[in-house]
């Protein structure tokens, strides 16, 4: 059980994954088991009751999950499973993200979502947050996530720099 992942990444289709692969990138820096599923809300919903189920007793303890459009995924994930879910909107055609981010924020009491920023900047950061749940019981995770906060810190300048 030590080498299981502790978060899943569950996305609504392969088109998602080009931006939330830098989720995935976020947890392999920090050093967090996770694993990557494919899973469509509407037209999966078997697979996604299969999965969720029984993903506590597999040991995960958070689930990242990112849609768009409806973003039905997040909710419907939620609605299934006690453990943290996380919601991140994908850029959509229509709205450019703004209809999945308000469908994420828009859960009925008793169903939360934790939702993140639109695309990019949501995957990095429900991994960092994802990591944050995980270091209130792991010392390694939370060594990880401070040293990735002072390497962020280190990398800003006191003065700017001559660009000139």
């Amino acid at each position: 059980m030590q080498d299981s992942p502790v978060v899943a990444i569950v996305i609504g289709s392969q088109t998602d994954w080009e931006t939330m692969r830098h989720a995935a990138d976020t947890l392999d820096n920090l050093g967090v088991r996770h694993e990557v599923r494919i899973i469509s809300a509407h037209r999966t919903p078997a697979r996604m009751i299969a999965y969720v189920e029984p993903a506590r007793e597999r040991g995960l303890k958070v689930i990242i999950a990112a849609a768009g459009g409806a973003a039905a995924l997040p909710g419907a994930i939620a609605a299934l499973t006690p453990l943290p879910v996380l919601g991140v909107p994908m850029h959509g055609w229509a709205v450019q993200g703004m209809d999945a981010l308000l469908s994420m924020a828009q859960m009925p009491a008793g169903i939360p979502v934790g939702t993140l920023a639109i695309g990019k900047p949501g995957a990095i950061n429900a991994a960092l947050l994802a990591a944050a749940i995980l270091a209130l019981d792991d010392a390694d995770v939370a060594a990880a996530l401070d040293r990735f906060r002072a390497e962020q810190a280190d990398a800003v300048p006191e003065t700017p720099s001559d660009a000139g």
